[in-house]
């Protein structure tokens, strides 16, 4: 960081630009960034040089990341002048856009369509028709475009229709058409279409749709990967690209809510997989088993209109299984081209019947599971209404395969929704990668997009629960949420910042290190001051934290939320193995001294005797520094994914953590015991990490580590009893039961 006391040129335009902009706050900017107030700097002049270099925000109304990730072209140019002076003008967002709903509507051909033929069925696609010949054939010319990687037939229910519809067979070939001789309606059609379907999965679709790339494949996907969901359904759009729903609502009264209807579909809070009271049956996909249990449709609300609800309503309440919305199944829907959108006359006006008749059938379900129609719609919209909410307010975007604080977070997200808790996720930097950012939407986990202030004043009660993470984002928030939330904060701070901080320095003999530091513990001991229980991954830091401040509520939680289970598909064999291996993020100073002590001072030591010894470095981002290490026997690889790393595991004989210096649980070490593979580190690598079961081999000096490396490598009977061990070792400290015991007493899982 850099600062000036006084102001280099209180005349720059540009000073006066930042100065007057709506969305700089000088005081809010001197209260956040405390040391800017104490070296009596201009806030506007150190933002517009200094400030956002520094990854600092002008205001809690102008996230800068998301502003510079949406405009990249801002980038080299201070991000709120960007805006002011450019941005403005060309009606540029503040706070960043995306974009997911792709859509392109089929022009009408006079083409005949030929759908291919499958002998095994996995999705019967039924279609009821009345009439409306033109809007049917561009669905269908829809269907064949977009569905890729399915099996599946197309039956068409036709309602008896008048017009080209009855010579469907002559434009359209390998389809199934259901006529029926008398016009049937809406409900008793497609119970009788559905008799000749012979799909795994039944899809029924509206004849007024287009469907886009892959809609069908993200529906399947959604039921084949959790047994536990009982019906999906798409995005609907209109055709001007605007939403039409996003899951239904339904309320205490049986009346019905499109979530979303007219706004932007390419909105975040769109665009996440969750749990809705019902999806429209424009397009809803469910289990043929599940319809013929259920006998199909309630011919209660015969014609039309509530059918699709009351569906979802027997799917849920009656089966207990859940009804998903799957926002990249993507349609296209012309609404009313059916029915009209008059409620008063034709078939439409059964929709204010048979709310009615739903009401009375459904009340005691209504009144326990769902909002009021003057409820907002925060809770509702997630089926959440009864569901205790938690807000995880972490530094980004979890790039979760990359580095072990967004693994923890990801994993700690999983365990709280697996226990049926509401969770969403508020990013404090959004520079992403958009693959985590989908995975984390297709994962069910709303991210919060807008700013912090706003979101937390509007939705600060809806919570019970937040998580919050770090102590370098901690402070900024702490005072927003107590002042408007009643929730229960449960702060994890990763490690001990300080002290990560204190040992770095003593590695280049900074006498003094600790006093120069003691700011930045006085800091993180405030923020603990404030939370209702602080964790970390480290028992030793709990001992830490406590010796310091006896008053602060500290506890031990597991790093990693891992099954034992899983473990069976890992097998190990040392005779069949070679080779050792260091798997570290290279940003790290603590990794990057590792491996460059244990390459100069420890692995010659190796190599006079096991000549033929390799080590590998793998990880993401090595520096100038790791990569000048290699050589025909250090392998350094740069990133590798999560399939390369378990090949590397499956492969390693052993591996080494030689940390000299930082803090907290090093998830390394737990990532290699869950692969089985036998460890030796140092005691800063295992500190925070109960050794009890001798599970892990600890040495300090560089002849000390190279001498149990060698004794090691070659004593089979050793590595593989170590292996075997593997699973009781985690078990133990690192599985679920484990972190739900830890969490308990705090919330409700």
């Amino acid at each position: 960081m850099r600062l000036f006391r006084k102001s280099v040129n209180n005349n720059n335009p540009d000073v006066q630009i930042i100065r007057n902009s709506a969305y700089f706050d000088k005081k809010w900017y001197l209260k956040t960034y405390p040391d800017v107030a104490r070296a009596h700097c201009d806030p506007a002049e150190h933002y517009l040089i200094f400030g956002w270099r520094e990854n600092r925000q002008p205001s809690p109304n102008f996230n800068a990341q998301i502003y510079m990730n949406s405009y990249p072209e801002s980038r080299n140019m201070n991000p709120l002048l960007h805006y002011e002076k450019i941005g403005k003008q060309s009606g540029a967002c503040i706070d960043g856009n995306f974009k997911f709903t792709n859509f392109e509507l089929v022009k009408k051909t006079d083409k005949n369509i030929v759908f291919p033929k499958f002998s095994d069925v996995k999705v019967s696609i039924i279609i009821p028709v009345y009439n409306n010949f033109d809007y049917t054939k561009l669905c269908l010319q829809s269907v064949l475009n977009n569905t890729h990687g399915i099996s599946y037939e197309v039956i068409i229910a036709d309602d008896n229709s008048t017009d080209e519809t009855k010579n469907i067979l002559k434009h359209v070939k390998n389809i199934q058409v259901v006529r029926n001789n008398e016009n049937l309606r809406f409900l008793k059609n497609c119970n009788n279409a559905a008799k000749y379907a012979r799909g795994e999965y039944l899809c029924f679709l509206n004849n007024d749709t287009q469907v886009q790339r892959d809609w069908l494949k993200f529906l399947v996907d959604a039921m084949e990967k959790d047994s536990s969901v009982g019906l999906v359904g798409s995005k609907l759009i209109y055709p001007d690209g605007t939403l039409q729903e996003a899951g239904g609502i339904i309320y205490t009264d049986a009346s019905g809510c499109n979530y979303g209807r007219n706004d932007d579909p390419d909105c975040i809070w769109y665009n996440y997989v969750k749990e809705v009271d019902y999806i429209s049956g424009a397009s809803v996909l469910l289990r043929r088993k599940t319809w013929k249990k259920l006998g199909g449709f309630d011919e209660t609300f015969a014609p039309a209109y509530y059918e699709d609800t009351d569906l979802a309503f027997q799917i849920r309440y009656k089966l207990g299984q859940k009804v998903m919305y799957i926002p990249r199944s993507v349609v296209v829907h012309f609404e009313g081209k059916s029915n009209g959108t008059d409620t008063t006359s034709g078939q439409k006006k059964y929709q204010a019947i048979n709310q009615k008749k739903f009401f009375k059938k459904w009340k005691n379900e209504l009144y326990k599971y769902h909002s009021r129609p003057t409820c907002n719609n925060f809770l509702a919209r997630d089926h959440a209404t009864t569901k205790k909410s938690v807000l995880v307010i972490d530094w980004k975007i979890l790039s979760f395969t990359k580095d072990t604080g967004s693994r923890a977070t990801w994993q700690y997200m999983k365990l709280f929704q697996s226990h049926g808790l509401n969770v969403k996720l508020y990013p404090h930097d959004w520079y992403i990668e958009d693959d985590y950012l989908q995975q984390h939407l297709d994962n069910g986990f709303e991210v919060i997009h807008q700013n912090f202030a706003e979101h937390i004043k509007n939705f600060g009660s809806q919570y019970d629960y937040i998580y919050l993470n770090r102590p370098t984002i901690a402070h900024q928030y702490i005072n927003l949420l107590r002042q408007y939330t009643h929730a229960k904060i449960i702060y994890q701070c990763h490690d001990l910042h300080y002290l990560r901080q204190y040992r770095n320095r003593l590695l280049i003999d900074e006498t003094d290190a600790i006093e120069k530091l003691q700011p930045e513990k006085d800091m993180e001991f405030n923020v603990f001051s404030k939370m209702d229980v602080t964790c970390t991954f480290s028992f030793d830091e709990v001992h830490e934290i406590q010796n310091t401040d006896e008053t602060i509520n500290a506890r031990q939680i597991p790093l990693y939320i891992l099954n034992p289970g899983d473990m069976a598909k890992y097998t190990y064999n040392a005779r069949k193995r070679q080779d050792i291996m260091f798997v570290a993020g290279f940003q790290h100073t603590p990794n990057i001294d590792g491996a460059i002590w244990f390459v100069k001072n420890v692995f010659p030591k190796i190599k006079q005797t096991h000549k033929d010894i390799k080590l590998y470095l793998v990880g993401s981002n090595p520096t100038d520094e790791i990569l000048q290490l290699a050589s025909p026997d250090i392998i350094v690889t740069g990133f590798v994914t999560d399939a390369e790393l378990d090949k590397f595991y499956s492969e390693i004989r052993l591996v080494v953590v030689p940390l000299r210096t930082g803090a907290g649980v090093k998830g390394k070490i737990i990532e290699s015991v869950f692969h089985k593979v036998p460890v030796i580190t140092t005691s800063i690598g295992i500190e925070g990490i109960d050794n009890s079961l001798k599970q892990i081999i600890v040495k300090n000096s560089a002849s000390d580590f190279a001498k149990s490396v060698c004794d090691l490598y070659t004593n089979y009977t050793e590595l593989d009893a170590k292996s075997k061990n593997s699973e009781q070792f985690i078990a133990q400290y690192f599985s679920e039961n484990a972190a739900v015991n830890a969490l308990r007493d705090y919330m409700d899982l």
